[in-house]
């Protein structure tokens, strides 16, 4: 298991270097200059040369990455240019934000999506397969700024069930912080639910019709527990490779999510960075999210050898 993991972390290591070329050269083809905006309106030519010998601007472009790759392995991230904050700082504050909508989200898409794709393959062709077909085709096809919306405007604004945006800190009142963020993870969590439903069944679906199965049934135990032990246990990894992505994907793209509900996470965080040329944060932001890709992608893996023997063997 040791030279497995071993094995993936060396894989990654390049994949991540390559990463921060492409997000730094990309970063430079980005149209204006954070240090005009910095420098106020009169834009003094001495203060506009400070602040590029005080960021390093001046220096050639492969020195520049050397430097960020450099500060970048030591936990040094760069300085905000807007707020003059640590990079690290800003995304340690931003990050358990959009964490804990990622989790929440997910609670609702493996708890929705998981047992419909089971149900859905075990009664296929019946009724019951039909509508959890056009509920999860419903789910792809509903934007969620829309969705947003509608229930803000219903359960918020009509009914008042629940609080229409904003944030509390879960380690401050536990409580309201769920309630401030059942809605936007009900959101994001229908469209992930639609697409693990449609994994789910398809691998159900493959499982459903092996010789391991038949033998199952043959020996007459429980329908319930051919399927939940012998079936879905063997479907498990085409949907645990998904949910990986699927989390870290979260991470990455709740920008529209988070600007609806008005929550001060990473999302709102790249948003504002990206309008305000602050280049830093956002090198900072698209490092810090590849990485985190990598790190499910890798647990992911891990996760394969846990819950397959065989691979467990080879491993």
């Amino acid at each position: 298991m040791l030279s497995f993991i071993l094995r993936r972390v060396l894989i990654a290591i390049p994949t991540i270097l390559l990463i921060s070329v492409f997000v730094f050269s990309l970063q430079k083809l980005l149209p204006g200059d954070p240090i005009l905006a910095m420098a106020g309106e009169e834009r003094d030519p001495e203060v506009i040369e400070f602040l590029r010998e005080k960021y390093r601007l001046n220096d050639p472009v492969p020195v520049q990455y050397l430097n960020w790759v450099g500060n970048a392995l030591q936990g040094d991230l760069g300085i905000s240019l807007r707020t003059n904050q640590p990079v690290l700082e800003l995304i340690g504050e931003k990050l358990p934000v959009t964490i804990q909508l990622a989790a929440m989200a997910m609670i609702f898409a493996m708890g929705i999506g998981i047992p419909a794709g089971i149900l859905s393959a075990v009664r296929k062709g019946t009724m019951t397969d039909y509508i959890a077909n056009i509920v999860a085709l419903s789910g792809l096809s509903i934007p969620n700024f829309w969705l947003g919306i509608m229930l803000i405007l219903l359960v918020s604004v009509k009914w008042q069930l629940l609080p229409a945006s904003g944030y509390v800190p879960f380690a401050e009142d536990p409580w309201r912080s769920i309630q401030v963020m059942l809605m936007p993870a009900f959101v994001l969590g229908t469209a992930l639910a639609a697409t693990l439903m449609r994994h789910t069944r398809s691998a159900m679906l493959t499982v459903l019709t092996s010789d391991y199965v038949r033998t199952a049934r043959a020996k007459g135990l429980s329908e319930r527990k051919v399927i939940l032990k012998h079936a879905f246990r063997n479907a498990l990894t085409p949907i645990v490779t998904l949910s990986a992505l699927l989390f870290g994907e979260l991470i990455a793209g709740a920008v529209l999510t988070e600007q609806i509900f008005t929550i001060p996470g990473f999302g709102k965080m790249v948003v504002d960075a990206v309008f305000n040329r602050d280049y830093a944060v956002v090198q900072g932001i698209v490092l810090v999210t590849a990485v985190g890709f990598i790190v499910m992608n890798l647990l992911a893996d891990v996760a394969y050898v846990l819950l397959n023997p065989r691979l467990r063997n080879e491993a």
